[in-house]
């Protein structure tokens, strides 16, 4: 801490410091709002508008910008052991102080936020999006459509057929599937007598659906938006809305090659998407259970201690066991075993190394889960996608429903040098007990999917066109009809019906007389690829001009052969 002599003025708080603190610390870096947030906010520290370089700051400050005054007033106490720079902890010390004096009396926070119902003090509503939300706009709903353009191709390309189901299902149609997770459901008001929740994935939609028609095999895709109730992180790819490419197959099938297509289709997708190196993690329940069961984990709690080694990826080991054994009761010795096996990865080496494992070895769930990893691992290499495939023993998959193999792809390289890994990017598995909890009879029908987190993907690929310095067109235009002089706007139009009638994307001016210049200034700013050029020597003589608007270069050609020549052109692009 900073002697009293030293004490930093509030405006002197380097927003640097601030920046790299808030990256990892606060909302951005996935943490709950304390008062610590509200402390700095208050104490005007921070500009309306932070400088552009500084992401967090910006980032941050918008979020803070939503919480109500009543929101902050009941956030969570300042936690002293969060780790924190020195100088930045005095000057938060200092801030709380003098907040909570400001609060004494009656003043309250400094943070224009506003009533609980949106307004200022001028009474005027705040226009934001709800938390965990946010708007999409032309350029990146370009980019989300090249990436669905890709997927929905690997779709087709293994003949999967789309269904749709409501947003919002019968809440007891959710209830009990997602273990720990279930806390993160939208409940929805009382509506008609019929109590319903907001869809939390895709998966139980499509299981009801296959039970409710009575289905017995179907390979389907569906992509919708899903909700959840959670801390938002943004910056993470975790929203309250988002959507999820789903893809999965149903049906009564020889073993694991459903799955060994499943696994194929990730790697399509991450291949075509060309967003770096990556891998496909592979585990399985049964192994998983076998490993507990040997270990001496009690049936009732497998469930939960699979839920504590999913966050594996995101937390280091010792906070794992803690939460095992403080919050979930596990034993230590236990615990201590688990960590032998969950901190395993390899390939198929490893597989037969823990078939001959001493405490494997008696398992009836470990010995089959490793033959089912076994011959995944021989399809995958007839089908060319084992070069990519980790079999991971601390990948666990929180969800209750998942019963045999469970995978996760995951992005090796980081948006930027600073950022490292990205992440996950697509997971799933195999349940084959989830249709069977819809039907009347239980009867069950096998099930294996995948599940893409586009949101993470969208903002991969959009930086990385940003970073080749690709041109982000959020017009699909490929003709822009334009006149060199004025009263062209019948002949302008005219044009324009004729290639519209051939199926070719063109517009035009909406002004009777546009400037050229504007108009192929236009042309360029939005990256269409060719211009129709007119004047009154043009129309007399039955010609146009085409020109390229990379290269600038014209060529005249005869009005009728329009279509033709426009077609040749585009097809060469």
């Amino acid at each position: 801490m900073l002697s009293d002599n030293r004490s930093m003025d509030s405006k002197e708080l380097p927003l640097v410091l601030l920046d790299v603190h808030l990256s990892e610390y606060s909302y951005v870096g996935g943490f709950q709002p304390s008062k610590a947030d509200i402390a700095v906010l208050a104490s005007g520290c921070v500009p309306p508008s932070p400088p552009h370089t500084l992401h967090n700051v910006r980032r941050w400050a918008a979020h803070m910008a939503t919480f109500s005054s009543s929101e902050c007033q009941a956030l969570l106490p300042y936690t002293v052991g969060c780790k924190m720079d020195e100088t930045l902890s005095d000057f938060v010390h200092k801030s709380i102080k003098v907040n909570a004096e400001m609060q004494n009396s009656k003043k309250g926070p400094q943070n224009n936020k506003g009533s609980e119902h949106g307004k200022g003090k001028s009474g005027k509503f705040t226009l934001k999006t709800p938390k965990g939300t946010r708007d999409y706009g032309p350029v990146e709903m370009a980019v989300r459509r090249q990436v669905f353009d890709i997927i929905y191709n690997v779709f087709h390309m293994h003949g999967a057929v789309e269904i749709e189901t409501p947003v919002f299902e019968l809440k007891e149609v959710l209830t009990g599937k997602y273990g720990e997770d279930a806390k993160l459901i939208y409940d929805l008001e009382d509506q008609g007598g019929e109590i319903l929740s907001l869809r939390y994935d895709l998966t139980v939609p499509f299981a009801r659906y296959v039970a409710m028609n009575k289905i017995s095999n179907i390979k389907r895709y569906h992509v919708a938006r899903v909700y959840r109730r959670d801390n938002p992180a943004m910056t993470r790819g975790r929203y309250r809305e988002f959507y999820q490419c789903d893809f999965d197959i149903a049906g009564q099938y020889d073993a694991m090659i459903p799955d060994a297509e499943c696994v194929q289709l990730v790697h399509q997708v991450l291949l075509k998407l060309n967003l770096g190196d990556f891998i496909i993690k592979v585990n399985h329940r049964k192994i998983l259970d076998g490993v507990f069961g040997a270990c001496g984990v009690p049936v009732e709690k497998f469930r939960p201690i699979c839920s504590a080694v999913d966050k594996l990826d995101k937390s280091p080991w010792e906070d794992v066991r803690k939460e095992m054994v403080d919050e979930k009761g596990l034993d230590g010795n236990v615990a201590d075993v688990i960590g032998e096996y969950v901190k395993l990865s390899g390939k198929e080496e490893l597989l037969e190394k823990l078939k001959n494992d001493a405490r494997l070895k008696d398992s009836t769930d470990a010995q089959a889960g490793l033959s089912d990893l076994t011959l995944l691992y021989q399809y995958c290499k007839s089908l060319s996608c084992d070069n990519h495939l980790v079999f991971d023993m601390g990948l666990a998959r929180g969800l209750d429903y998942y019963t045999g193999v469970i995978y996760e792809a995951v992005l090796m390289a980081g948006q930027t040098a600073k950022e490292g890994p990205v992440g996950s990017v697509a997971g799933g598995g195999r349940y084959d007990g989830l249709v069977g909890m819809f039907d009347p009879k239980k009867k069950t029908v096998p099930c294996v999917g995948v599940s893409f987190g586009i949101e993470r993907l969208f903002a991969i690929h959009e930086q990385k066109q940003r970073a080749d310095n690709d041109k982000l067109r959020s017009t699909q235009t490929e003709v822009f009809v334009a006149a060199a002089c004025k009263g062209m706007i019948h002949e302008r139009l005219k044009i324009l019906g004729l290639l519209h009638e051939a199926g070719i994307k063109a517009e035009s001016s909406y002004k009777n007389n546009p400037k050229i210049l504007n108009q192929l200034q236009y042309s360029e700013d939005n990256a269409i690829p060719l211009v129709v050029l007119i004047g009154e020597s043009e129309v007399q003589e039955g010609i146009v001009k085409l020109r390229d608007t990379a290269t600038r270069a014209e060529v005249a050609i005869k009005r009728e052969e329009l279509v033709t020549v426009v077609k040749q052109r585009l097809a060469n692009k």
